[in-house]
């Protein structure tokens, strides 16, 4: 449920209602603007009589959320959530960049390819240092050895380091080393690690599950959301269909869907949506045209011998090349990389 309040109503009438909420077992979330102080209400809002409430001169209207996520939903935040990392910002007028190759492999490669973005134009580093792998017998990564080499890539360059988590026992030291936790498209409905993340204040990128449907996506942002965690950035990064040429089918109107129906910032994933690098240029336009607030690039100074996907890596000139055609577009679309 949504209480909106009406402009200029004085602190004492707000603070009156809100007690006045909480008392009836809800709770309360307060959402201010320039203009505006909304009351999202968060559980069982069975005692909560909307007639009772637009008795009060200070109440403008009551809306009921019909959908499933509450703190994700557009109703409850009006304004666009912008997720600020060392001034980095994902969501807006802003339109991220995330590079890098798919799995760390050694100093000399993290290191080069964090030099050849970020001389580019990326604002963040990519780098897998726990590897989900279908196969149990392909390459896993590095592990905390990986998680060692990206400290290093960011001393030598300043970029934010954004690396996936798998596992809770890991959290610890992912919370000391990297920027922003990703939580793979294998590990969207992982709840335990959703609410695990959720208790800590960094931001975290959520890829959304190989058949997973936009609300189950939005659902499982609930949970960290729920937990306390407000820096939560979606990721479309292509879904399962019959179709097996490309390695998924990235769904570019999940974006538009997403902004209208969210307040959360979206990017997208093209490298493992296509899965073929010379795929990578041609949607990650399409996901800047269509509104995303952000794409993260797998790049590999060595694809063919490259550990993980190399067959979807870009090389740092085609990288370079791709981040001048983006800043064109990004003008045309108002937007600032």
């Amino acid at each position: 449920m949504i209480i909106v309040m009406k402009p200029r109503t004085k602190q004492e009438e707000i603070e009156r209602i809100r007690v006045r909420l909480s008392q009836l077992g809800c709770e309360v979330r307060d959402i201010k603007g320039l203009n505006y102080h909304i009351f999202g209400l968060i559980g069982n809002t069975n005692l909560v009589d909307p007639d009772r409430l637009l008795a009060n001169e200070g109440v403008e209207k009551v809306i009921h959320v019909q959908e499933p996520y509450k703190i994700a939903n557009r109703l409850f935040q009006p304004e666009d959530t912008i997720v600020d990392i060392e001034g980095q910002k994902i969501g807006g007028e802003n339109f991220a960049v995330i590079a890098g190759p798919c799995s760390v492999e050694s100093e000399e490669q993290i290191t080069g390819i964090a030099q050849a973005v970020k001389a580019a134009g990326a604002g963040l580093l990519r780098g897998g240092a726990f590897k989900p792998r279908t196969s149990p017998y392909s390459f896993q990564g590095l592990g905390e050895d990986g998680l060692d080499l990206l400290k290093i890539a960011k001393e030598k360059t300043g970029l934010p380091i954004v690396s996936e988590l798998m596992s809770v026992e890991h959290l610890p030291r992912f919370c000391q080393d990297v920027d922003i936790i990703q939580i793979g498209a294998r590990n969207m409905q992982n709840y335990e690690l959703l609410k695990a993340v959720g208790q800590i204040r960094k931001p975290v990128i959520l890829k959304r599950g190989l058949s997973s449907t936009i609300e189950e996506l939005l659902l499982a942002a609930e949970y960290i959301l729920a937990q306390g965690n407000d820096q939560v950035i979606l990721c479309e990064r292509g879904i399962r269909t019959f179709e097996h040429f490309t390695r998924n089918t990235l769904d570019l109107s999940a974006i538009p869907v997403i902004k209208k129906l969210s307040h959360l910032p979206v990017i997208v994933d093209p490298s493992h949506a296509g899965g073929i690098w010379w795929l990578v240029e041609p949607l990650a336009k399409a996901a800047l045209v269509v509104g995303a607030d952000g794409v993260m690039i797998e790049v590999h100074n060595d694809p063919v011998n490259a550990k993980c996907d190399g067959q979807q890596s870009l090389k740092p000139d085609k990288f370079a090349s791709l981040m001048d055609s983006l800043k064109d577009l990004a003008q045309i679309q108002g937007k600032k990389i």
